[in-house]
């Protein structure tokens, strides 16, 4: 058994197929899986948007609690996959098994969490950003984002189940399990939205039902793949007892992980408050602006999963080869797809913002807003990829620091500082100022990490 084992782990394809090729074979299905989420971000806010601009500033509102559930999930998960992957290029194949249950473990320890978020933090949430200027808008979030938070064990569900898939390199059945999810939700928006079928018009709640009910979906087929297909990793909870070593490894890169995450949700929730001085259309705007920028980075996130493993795989293996040719051929990538991004925001922002019924107010300032904010852009690919290899190598803290002087120690204090001065119009250049900073203090890190991790390393082979 064991023979047959290393035999199946001798033979990963992340350590012996071309790295052009392994690439995209690892990170194009994670890409379309994501692109798929993105255009599911942006219909859901759509039908919402249908209902009326409060409804669309209720659920945009919901982002920055709403992200911190991802954050937790996808960090931890970052955590399990760095330490499976590097596991499995080690051959320790004990360490592989033994990842995976205590990742386990952890994630039911989150979902336990947001079950009591959901029933405790949600309206002061929700009042700490109106200051009671809407209570239309707080009663129509505070339904929206209780239901997602309260059935929020589906989402972790399907974390959990994909990063085991994602570590061995099956990201085509990570593929499936969250297409699976969003196209469910994408189906059952418009019925549990607007009452389709003789079923009750629910509203901004039936948004909500919709994507718990995908995510339940998703974690179910993710699931029943792992089981069905991914051999390499035996989850077994028999006789389980936490392992405080492994725990604290998979936090040792998690944790700056999901600080990195929910640094971008105090960012939102910072930043919906500076903008609702002005208008809740101008929060709206904001909103809707992270939808659509989603279309973009979502593809490239999807990009970040494919090559997490492969990187900690060849580190864990000690070919360096691989490893430089996969950050330099991801980067160029990243910049391809970032660069149409802001081709669309520069060229057609009034069309994208038609998609939201957008007012002539909201056309007004959304417009002006998007072309701004694209010039950003036009670095942060490199940013993310760049993030990317510090998570990968055990160096997550790096990609922290870089988080937490973009958005807290540049971002929020410009566009406070812009919106005394220069009002509404200025704020929107916050975002290409933190952005710049975020190039500079990423290259250093990864010429520090270059230096002293990578090219230590033997060369391998390409």
């Amino acid at each position: 058994m064991q023979s047959e084992n290393t035999k199946k782990i001798q033979e990963n394809k992340m350590g012996i197929m071309p790295v052009n090729k392994l690439v995209f074979n690892m990170s194009l299905p994670m890409m379309i899986s994501m692109l798929v989420q993105a255009c599911y971000n942006i219909v859901d806010s759509v039908f919402v948007a249908k209902l009326s601009e409060d409804a669309l500033t209720a659920v945009s509102l919901a982002f920055p609690l709403q992200t911190l559930v991802i954050a937790v999930g996808a960090g931890t998960g970052v955590g399990v996959n760095a330490l499976l992957s590097k596991s499995l290029g080690e051959k320790n194949y004990k360490m592989v098994n033994d990842s995976a249950a205590n990742g386990g473990f952890l994630y039911v320890l989150s979902y336990l969490l947001f079950l009591v978020l959901g029933f405790t933090a949600v309206r002061p949430f929700y009042a700490s950003q109106l200051k009671g200027s809407s209570p239309v808008i707080l009663e129509i979030g505070v339904q929206y984002l209780s239901i997602v938070m309260i059935f929020s064990f589906g989402i972790f569900l399907q974390f959990f189940f994909e990063r085991l898939l994602t570590s061995t390199g099956k990201t085509v059945f990570s593929m499936i399990s969250q297409l699976t999810g969003a196209l469910i939700n994408i189906i059952l928006d418009p019925i549990l939205i607007f009452g389709l079928f003789g079923l009750p018009k629910l509203g901004v709640a039936g948004a909500a039902i919709a994507t718990v009910i995908g995510q339940c979906a998703a974690g179910v087929v993710a699931l029943v793949c792992h089981l069905k297909f991914n051999h390499e990793v035996k989850v077994s909870w028999k006789g389980f007892r936490p392992n405080a070593t492994i725990i604290g490894i998979i936090y040792m890169v998690g944790v700056p992980s999901i600080i990195m995450q929910y640094i971008g949700s105090i960012m939102t929730y910072c930043m919906n408050k500076i903008l609702i001085n002005f208008s809740s259309t101008a929060a709206a705007v904001f909103g809707v602006y992270f939808k659509l920028q989603s279309f973009f980075f979502m593809p490239v996130f999807g990009l970040n999963n494919g090559i997490t493993p492969i990187i900690a795989y060849n580190y864990g293996a000690q070919q360096r080869k691989r490893m430089v040719k996969t950050i330099k051929f991801s980067m160029g990538v990243a910049f391809i797809l970032m660069l149409i991004g802001f081709a669309a925001f520069e060229l057609i922002p009034q069309s994208l913002l038609a998609m939201f019924d957008a007012s002539e107010d909201m056309l007004a300032i959304g417009c002006q807003a998007l072309r701004i904010i694209a010039l950003h852009f036009l670095i942060a690919w490199f940013c993310i990829i760049a993030g990317t290899v510090f998570q990968a190598l055990g160096k997550a803290v790096y990609s922290m620091i870089v988080s937490i002087m973009r958005q807290l120690v540049v971002l929020v204090p410009a566009a406070y500082i812009l919106a005394k001065f220069g009002g509404l119009e200025a704020v929107w250049w916050a975002f290409p100022i933190a952005e710049l900073m975020s190039f500079v203090v990423s290259t250093i890190c990864l010429v520090n990490i270059y230096r002293k991790i990578i090219k230590p390393l033997p060369e391998g082979n390409a």
